[in-house]
């Protein structure tokens, strides 16, 4: 069925079938369309400078800091919050991801001087081939060789030195285009965060080890004196260092300097020093500098090698001391 029913009471309309009522002329017509004016072209110096302000809005939210340095120079360094990914997303917090991503920046450094010879490790920190160490790897040297993580071999002299806090700067020759880490944020450090350190001990270069921080603010002692730096045991002990009035792996001597450490259970041995202690973003957020190695304790070979205490200064002791470094300090 077709039709329609109302019930009771609806109201029906009396023009139902009806032929509607025309429309009145007198009526006003409808306004006339008008277009939208045109969108003014915007000025390019405007454009610029909004382009100015995003780039250095980027700069100031991380993650750009290496960009950031190859478009001022190859001697800006990388530095940047512990926020900062250096590792790829799909590797993001394994150690494998900051193996792959950090090696490049780490190099092993073998130093010639009156007192022999030492093998330590650095963290290239410009494109440009500027490298930090400790001091004890290069002090005194006469002739210092640097290899990179890709077999290339280059000569460096040492630009600044800081014995008080266990710092040098040294400066490859002829290098360019070198890859360089980041320098994150040790203050936001806590026991128990994942670190990685990279280096070269015992010459072994490229050696990746893994741990955590053990502790913040360990008040270490190291050796100043740059023969005494030098000097190797005969169980190969590696550099001595002095702890809660104890020393460790030989005799510090009597000129020594303390710094604050973070303590590490990373493996660490003799040529470790001067390496990388990197966060799980990729981030160097210490300089490795000192370990204990219970050999010279004991002649068991049980007990030979990292046993799991080792030391490295803060990065941001080391971000603090660069412009002194730069200008030739020889403290």
């Amino acid at each position: 069925m077709t039709e329609s029913f109302h019930r009771s009471g609806e109201y029906e309309n009396p023009y139902e079938g009806q032929q509607q009522a025309p429309v009145n002329p007198e009526w006003p017509p409808p306004p006339a369309y008008t277009p939208a004016p045109a969108p003014k072209k915007r000025n390019r110096g405007t454009v610029a400078l909004l382009a100015a302000v995003a780039i250095v809005a980027a700069a100031i939210g991380g993650g750009t800091a290496y960009g950031i340095q190859e478009l001022t120079g190859n001697d800006t360094v990388a530095a940047s919050s512990t926020s900062t990914n250096v590792v790829p997303s799909s590797q993001k917090g394994t150690v494998a991801g900051v193996a792959k991503a950090v090696s490049p920046s780490i190099v092993e450094i073998s130093a010639d001087s009156n007192a022999g010879s030492s093998t330590g490790s650095g963290v290239i920190i410009t494109s440009g081939g500027e490298i930090v160490t400790n001091n004890h790897v290069v002090s005194g040297a006469s002739q210092i060789k640097v290899t990179t993580n890709d077999g290339k071999s280059y000569s460096a002299k040492v630009v600044g030195t800081d014995s008080k806090k266990d710092l040098a700067l040294i400066k490859l020759e002829n290098a360019s285009g070198l890859k360089a880490a980041t320098l994150g944020d040790s203050s936001g450090l806590q026991v128990g965060d994942q670190v990685v350190a990279i280096g070269s001990p015992e010459g072994l270069s490229g050696t990746v080890t893994s741990g955590i921080i053990s502790a913040l603010d360990r008040d270490v002692t190291v050796p100043t004196d740059e023969d005494q730096g030098q000097q190797q045991s005969p169980q190969g002990d590696g550099w001595p260092f002095e702890f809660g009035g104890r020393q460790f792996n030989g005799d510090t001597g009597s000129d020594t300097t303390t710094y604050k450490a973070l303590q590490t259970d990373a493996s660490l041995n003799p040529g470790n020093s001067g390496g990388a202690l990197i966060d799980m973003n990729g981030n160097i957020i210490g300089i490795n500098s000192a370990m204990y190695s219970p050999a010279g304790a004991a002649s068991s070979s049980s007990d030979a090698g990292s046993v799991g205490l080792g030391f490295a200064i803060p990065v941001n002791t080391v971000k603090a001391d660069l412009a002194k470094l730069r200008a030739g300090a020889t403290d």
